[in-house]
């Protein structure tokens, strides 16, 4: 069985007398520690898989594996648990609290779950060992996005899931999120899922989801990702 495991998944939305598909018989794995891409324009369905694999959202049909159980049966106060406990979130802005330092913004985060690592060292493995005391008005959007990593991973999750990671970033500073990302499964082996539309960073991944009108369209394994500094766009 694979770490993270979609099986005939669905999500619908009622819109007066119309049943609108979210997501439609969604199916794919991802293996443990594997970097893995969700691509498709807007609309297609990918930040409702998301959602539901972060336990956000829930489906309505199908099952969604992770480690082995199956999230799509758990009550709301399991899904808070799972949440707290297993997930990592990166959003595409940041979501920091702007009134408390780089330092604190994490430990909001470590502070939750018991296993967590410690802030000031993953602060330094993402860069910011000089910017701790900052607070994000202070700080560049490359700057306060690596907080935002930072804050996910110092809950020692065991999956990462980034929404669009680098879409509020210029392009150096987009690759120097991804090199983090990429980072934190190969020599970390962490299980990362990002969300794009930008289909020219896909070669850095192990796996790529082609989402296209709620459905998925195509995966690809590759056996050999591409190094962050071999990609353009």
């Amino acid at each position: 069985m694979s770490y993270i495991e979609m099986l005939n998944s669905c999500k619908t939305y009622e819109m007066g007398d119309s049943k609108i598909y979210a997501n439609k018989d969604v199916n794919f794995a991802i293996e443990k520690g594997e970097l893995a891409i969700i691509l498709g324009a807007s609309g297609a369905g990918k930040s409702t898989v998301l959602n539901i694999l972060g336990g956000m959202d829930s489906n309505d049909q199908g099952k969604v594996v992770i480690d082995g159980k199956d999230i799509s049966d758990y009550t709301p106060k399991q899904l808070t648990t799972y949440r707290r406990n297993d997930v990592g979130f990166v959003f595409q802005f940041y979501n920091l609290v702007q009134n408390l330092t780089a330092k604190e913004n994490v430990e909001l985060a470590s502070e939750i779950v018991e296993n967590a690592l410690d802030v000031s060292q993953v602060l330094k493995d993402v860069g910011l060992a000089n910017r701790m005391n900052n607070f994000p008005s202070q700080l560049s959007g490359g700057e306060q996005q690596r907080v935002a990593i930072a804050r996910a991973i110092a809950k020692n999750p065991k999956i990462l899931l980034c929404d669009e990671p680098t879409g509020a970033l210029d392009y150096q500073t987009g690759k120097q999120v991804l090199q983090i990302l990429q980072d934190m499964c190969t020599q970390k082996g962490a299980t990362v899922v990002i969300v794009t539309h930008n289909a020219a960073i896909a070669p850095i991944a192990n796996r790529v989801i082609h989402m296209h009108d709620a459905q998925v369209k195509n995966i690809e394994v590759n056996s050999n990702p591409q190094s962050i500094a071999e990609i353009e766009w």
